[in-house]
């Protein structure tokens, strides 16, 4: 009997620490500096938002009269709090999974509905944008911790483009940029109101955008990358020309390029390897931009895909990280969910999941470079530019230190320690103009 009892008493810590495994906040203990959480506390909330009188595209049929709904959005918002006495830090977060029979559980830092910290001034905006399929906790490691740092961070649910809803992919090509800039036009309605909960907090004239996959796609269009006319007229398109707004060849195109948007950080953005751009549509860019790619990417490709938009977006300060030998998950998902790791059925599983690199240490790297460049374009920090400043290929560089300090031949990648940075590449390129 007492065996017995020893054996359930195990599973059922086993079970529990489970339960508590989904951490989105894990830092790892060799990852970059910057990745370690700032000095606030987090606060979180979930808003619904509603764009009234957008084209439907799945309901509109071709050389037919264009349908519109009210288009409904969930966007989940990060910020810097100011915990109560009674409030401890920590939350829940419900999740559909890309196995539609498994719902996951997170836990992160934030505290749910805490008071914002508006005493520390007004600051940039983030806005979180994901895959196809995705959702608003895919990157919410991110979220978390550039909150921490002094930075307001809304997370969007992409309707017909979730794990629950996901529709053909002419909604997506059609409405993700719209939701990123219908998002910005929200928060900056919270901001400006004596009533709305970010009142005084967050500075929307100073936004940057991360954007995964598709939400890279949307991305690129909103800071200049018009696509080109094969896609407005591919087969995939949405029904009647819709397209055309986001082509480089509509004269309105670029008249309407968002001017708050100050920074972006393209996670292998979809596109430029289906013939979405041609490289002179991409010499359209000129907001600085950070692009993120596995070296081995068969999604959104690399030396046709990430790195072609790296080059040919000639008018823009922009770097690439590269992570060799990894794929499409590169940096951006979250850990692989426990309910998912341990079901019996394994689907979806690939969608969190690198085969050569751990997902937090991506998570980590990511976070830490989204740190240094946010910092440097949207708060100003000069010396954030150190640790963009590096020897290209992490390998060539020598790690030197005496009794902790760097001596004359230090030339490792600043914030790595020795080995850390294996397996990386950081390129950058100024601008033409």
């Amino acid at each position: 009997m007492l065996k017995i009892l020893t054996g359930l008493l195990a599973v059922l810590i086993s079970i529990s620490s489970l339960a508590q495994s989904n951490r989105i906040d894990i830092i790892r203990h060799d990852a970059p500096e910057l990745a370690q959480f700032g000095a606030y506390d987090i606060g979180v909330r979930t808003l619904e938002m509603t764009d009234s009188d957008r084209p439907d595209v799945l309901n509109t049929v071709e050389d037919g009269a264009t349908t519109y709904y009210d288009r409904h959005l969930t966007v989940e918002v990060w910020y810097p709090a100011l915990l109560a006495e009674n409030q401890q830090p920590g939350t829940a977060y419900s999740t559909p999974t890309r196995n539609l029979d498994i719902t996951a559980t997170l836990h992160g830092r934030a505290t749910r509905d805490a008071r914002p910290h508006s005493d520390i001034g007004a600051v940039p905006l983030i806005i979180i944008s994901h895959g196809y399929p995705g959702n608003r906790y895919l990157m919410s490691h991110m979220g978390e911790n550039l909150a921490s740092k002094g930075y307001v961070v809304a997370s969007i649910d992409h309707r017909e483009s979730t794990y629950t809803d996901q529709a053909p992919i002419s909604s997506t090509l059609y409405h993700r940029p719209l939701d990123q800039l219908f998002v910005l036009d929200q928060i900056s309605m919270l901001a400006n109101s004596n009533t709305g909960f970010l009142a005084g907090l967050v500075d929307t004239d100073n936004t940057g955008i991360v954007g995964y996959s598709m939400g890279g796609y949307g991305l690129v269009i909103n800071v200049g990358g018009g696509y080109s006319e094969t896609l407005v007229s591919h087969q995939m398109a949405p029904p009647n020309g819709l397209a055309v707004r986001h082509a480089a060849s509509n004269p309105d195109y670029r008249d309407k390029l968002d001017t708050r948007i100050k920074a972006a950080f393209a996670v292998a953005p979809w596109g430029m390897a289906n013939g979405v751009w041609n490289p002179d549509d991409l010499s359209g860019i000129e907001v600085p931009t950070f692009y993120l790619s596995g070296s081995v990417d068969t999604t959104a490709g690399y030396e046709k895909g990430t790195r072609a938009i790296f080059e040919s977006a000639i008018q823009s300060d922009r770097y690439l990280l590269t992570y060799v030998n990894a794929g499409h998950n590169a940096g951006a998902p979250i850990p692989l969910p426990v309910e998912l790791q341990t079901n019996e059925d394994q689907t979806g599983a690939s969608h969190y999941t690198d085969p050569v690199w751990d997902s937090v240490r991506m998570n980590n790297i990511m976070d830490h470079f989204a740190t240094a460049f946010f910092d440097y374009n949207l708060k100003g920090r000069k010396d954030r530019l150190e640790y963009l400043s590096l020897v290209p290929d992490a390998h060539d560089g020598v790690y030197s230190k005496n009794e902790g300090l760097e001596t004359e031949d230090h030339t490792y990648w600043k914030g790595f320690e020795a080995g850390t940075a294996r397996g990386l590449m950081l390129e950058h390129l100024g601008s033409a103009q």
